[in-house]
């Protein structure tokens, strides 16, 4: 990786994280689309970022793993 020797992403964890991201990109989307109450729009965007940072720390260190 460039800024640190640390930091060993595969072309794999790339891809992962691009179809992370994709999802919650359209999932926020969809949200706003089809919910016009304010409330439901930042209660559903903010379950999705949730769900989100979930699976983005169980990936990167095992946080609910043995």
């Amino acid at each position: 990786m460039q800024a640190s020797d640390q930091v060993d992403w595969s072309l794999f964890d790339f891809v992962v994280m691009g179809g992370l991201l994709l999802f919650v990109g359209l999932g926020v989307e969809l949200v706003f689309k089809r919910h016009p109450g304010l409330k439901k729009r930042l209660a559903y965007t903010a379950l999705i970022v949730l769900l989100f940072l979930v699976v983005w720390a169980e990936l990167a260190v095992g946080l609910f793993g043995d």
